[in-house]
């Protein structure tokens, strides 16, 4: 495959461009049209109760009150007449819209409880089925705020919510979008000394999330797709674009400072850094793929979008960059930028640095020729060194903390997304969510739904409907329960029925709408829906419990029910393809059990956050519970971005083992050399990331910041301590494997690339002596030497400074 690859873009790189441009290009025209065919919403189970009483009501009943106007006085009270001529006015003009049913207001007929405790404000409800219906009717009121000198008038309910989540998001994005480039730029720029190099990321980035944005447009012709999954498209096109490039052109980079010429140096390349870049889009991709297993299609868009994203990603940085690359030649160093960090380092050293010496390959402080020789940073190295002389020293106080971090997911609460995701008085669904929680006596909008079916063609016997119905009245926590008979109140009929009360009753159905007196969220709601499901519907028929309490309790379990699979799938599926890579059991235990250990950190530092509210006033952000799809969508991504630089320095360690290298010897090696592309791809990502922190969306700034967090842990205290001092403790156990599986790694696996020795450069190269060894430092000693015009040491090819295995090759 890879040798096929390699005569491709050696052979034809402009005809792979060209091909690239033309993907781009259609990719674009498809991605256009992606937004119009998204969707809000998407965090229910399509098959669970509560979603069958939905649909029951959409059906049957016109669909769900999701529509309400708050009309609020400008002077008086809702009972002066000229108020409640304006009300009526309100009511009237929300029913001649298209698709409204169902309207019912404080003004007629419907009751006290469209009444605010203070009389300053009152609702007026409508049901509204189609989406598209919906978002016009509330475009049109949240255009005539001001509707008379008599009253404002604000739109709110879950149609509302849903139009103001979708709009800000939008916005977001862009916002995001406007940090993060130009910082990543800036970033990249000072990384590779070198604009054009520094371009080359983000143009992968930018494939990547056009192809994940004209997928969404496909598959959102076919099914449900939500609208957050082009902020994953963003963030992972834009951050796996930058990881596989770095590891490309820096690869790149290094074979043209070793003396191959620019064909030569691309097929190292695509034959080492492609094969990583590989097996870390597959482990990136089984990782997205678990969210799937869950029914939502919150999830699954995120699913699709990610994995989408990944196989663009791969393909264009094993395919197109190195047949740009293959053009560029020697121009990938133009316009270099030696910058204030180079500066800095010529005045510590008081030496200048050789030409072509670039500050991504660079050494550290005044150890930069040195480094250039050894191919290595001494940072990381000493950093390793340090670990593995003392691994449990080191080790148990960096689990501490991270066991220390995870400790507030201990005491998590759960919900589903409402307007208080939103931040308060951005979005006329919040000024209303808002009022309705503190002015009015219950909240409608989180009621609960009852759906009675008589069964065959019968009708529901009104008599047991009445039982059934002051039954649920007298259940803990329920303010009231109306319905086509009435409303009840602890077990009494304390309202006949009114003239809008049809909209309750069709023919062999009958809704009820039971109203809490406690927020939707709390436990003490979730308890109501299991008690209401416990009591026993009418003698012939069925009932179905609905609503936001029961949506949220229905979701709860239905992630709960899939969690120990999804868990067990993507172990399992991440163990066969370490496996596979590494040739040991260990190795995949150990990062699979390590990346948990962070994700533990990452869960518990997001409820203190957005939960407990610490960093309230920065984030700008009201506390509350977790979305039950976002420990799922959080795990799944992060975990997949932690294995791919687990993938990255096992390369690398690997490498150095199977060159012969002692255990201890090769966790440094492996290290040192690509801790820096580690950690600069991890600063890169958690940027783009970050970005998300600036949304006006709670759940979107969670995902953003605990993304962020995992990143960064995983670069630093997993890969810089844990990752070391766990291969200095087992020891030569790290590549053990059993008889049966070692043969089938021998046969299946991968296995390393071995590069041929580069050729001798005369001494009249205008490469430098310490550009020739910077390359020089992956190749066994003979070959080092040669490389840089000396002399083979003395003994054995494969043995290094004092008697060490040296690395090879690839």
């Amino acid at each position: 495959m890879f040798s096929s690859l390699v005569a491709l873009v050696t052979r034809r790189p402009r005809l792979v461009l060209v091909l690239t441009v033309v993907a781009l290009l259609g990719g674009g025209v498809l991605a256009s049209t992606a937004f119009g065919k998204l969707q809000t919403g998407g965090f229910d189970d399509p098959a669970s109760e509560s979603t069958r009483a939905a649909d029951v009501m959409d059906a049957r009943f016109h669909g769900r009150p999701n529509v309400l106007l708050l009309v609020t006085a400008r002077q008086g009270d809702v009972d002066d007449p000229t108020v409640a001529a304006a009300g009526r006015s309100v009511a009237a003009d929300l029913a001649a819209q298209p698709g409204a049913r169902d309207v019912v207001s404080y003004w007629t007929g419907g009751g006290s409880a469209l009444r605010s405790r203070d009389g300053r404000s009152a609702l007026v409800v409508a049901s509204v089925r189609d989406d598209d219906e919906a978002s016009d009717i509330v475009d049109r009121y949240e255009s005539r705020r001001e509707w008379s000198d008599t009253v404002t008038v604000l739109p709110g309910g879950a149609a509302t919510v849903g139009e103001d989540i979708g709009s800000q998001v939008s916005s977001d994005l862009a916002v995001a979008e406007s940090i993060a480039i130009p910082v990543t730029l800036v970033l990249l720029v000072l990384a590779f000394a070198g604009v054009v190099a520094a371009l080359l990321p983000l143009g992968i980035g930018l494939l990547g999330i056009v192809g994940g944005f004209a997928a969404l447009s496909v598959i959102g012709g076919l099914t449900d797709v939500s609208i957050f999954a082009v902020n994953l498209a963003t963030a992972m096109g834009l951050g796996l674009g930058i990881d596989y490039s770095l590891l490309m052109v820096s690869r790149f980079r290094e074979e043209l400072a070793a003396g191959r010429d620019r064909a030569d140096a691309v097929a190292v390349t695509v034959h080492s850094a492609g094969r990583t870049i590989l097996f870390s889009g597959a482990t990136v991709i089984v990782a997205l793929a678990v969210m799937l297993l869950f029914p939502p299609f919150f999830l699954k868009s995120m699913a699709y979008a990610g994995i989408a994203v990944t196989l663009v990603a791969v393909v264009a940085a094993i395919v197109s960059l190195p047949a740009l690359l293959m053009v560029l030649g020697e121009r990938v160093n133009a316009w270099r930028v030696g910058g204030l960090i180079g500066l800095a380092r010529r005045r510590r050293t008081g030496r200048s640095r050789p030409a072509g010496i670039s500050g991504a390959d660079g050494g550290d402080g005044g150890d930069a020729v040195a480094v250039r020789q050894a191919g290595e940073s001494p940072f990381w190295r000493r950093v390793a060194a340090t670990v593995m002389r003392r691994p449990v020293l080191t080790g148990l106080p960096v689990v501490a903390v991270l066991l220390v971090l995870g400790a507030p997911f201990l005491h998590v609460n759960f919900g589903t997304p409402d307007d208080r995701v939103l931040q308060p008085g951005s979005a006329p669904s919040r000024v209303v969510g808002d009022a309705l929680r503190e002015d009015f006596a219950a909240d409608l909008g989180g009621a609960m739904e009852v759906v009675v079916r008589a069964e065959g063609t019968r009708s529901v016997d009104r008599s047991a409907l009445a039982a059934y119905t002051a039954t649920l009245s007298r259940l803990p926590d329920v303010a009231r329960v109306d319905g086509a008979l009435g409303t009840y109140v602890q077990g009494r009929r304390v309202l006949p029925p009114d003239p809008t009360s049809g909209r309750f009753a069709v023919a062999g159905a009958d809704s009820l709408q039971v109203v809490t007196s406690v927020d939707y969220a709390s436990g003490r709601a979730q308890d109501l829906v299991r008690a209401a499901r416990a009591v026993p519907a009418p003698a012939g028929t069925s009932a179905l419990i609905g609503g936001a309490p029961a949506v949220l309790v229905d979701g709860k379990n239905t992630v709960a029910h899939r969690l120990p699979l999804a868990l067990g799938l993507i172990a399992l599926a991440t163990f066969v393809l370490m496996f596979l890579f590494t040739g040991s059991v260990l190795l995949p235990v150990k990062a699979i059990v390590l990346n948990g250990l962070a994700m533990c950190a990452v869960f518990g530092a997001s409820v203190w956050i957005f939960s407990d509210g610490h960093l309230e006033g920065l984030l700008d952000f009201t506390p509350g519970p977790l979305d039950t799809s976002m420990p799922v969508l959080l795990f799944c991504i992060a975990f997949g971005l932690s294995m791919d630089y687990e993938v990255f320095l096992l390369s690398r360690i690997k490498e150095a083992h199977d060159a012969g290298a002692s255990n201890g010897e090769a966790v440094a090696a492996g290290l040192a050399r690509v801790g820096r592309i580690v950690t600069t791809a991890a600063a890169l990502l958690a940027v783009t990331f970050v970005a998300f922190a600036t949304s006006s969306v709670r759940f979107m700034q969670m995902f953003g910041v605990g993304t962020a967090l995992a990143i960064v842990l995983d670069a630093t205290l997993i890969r810089g301590v844990l990752v070391p001092a766990f291969m200095r403790v087992a020891g030569s156990a790290n590549w053990w494997a059993p008889r049966p599986l070692r043969i089938l790694h021998d046969r299946f696996g991968l296995h390393e690339y071995r590069a041929p020795a580069p050729p001798v450069r005369p001494e009249s190269s205008s490469v430098p002596r310490a550009e020739l060894g910077s390359a020089a430092a992956g190749l066994a000693p003979a070959q080092r030497s040669a490389a840089q015009g000396g002399a083979a040491p003395r003994g054995d090819a494969g043995q290094g400074p004092a008697g060490r295995p040296g690395p090879s090759a690839g």
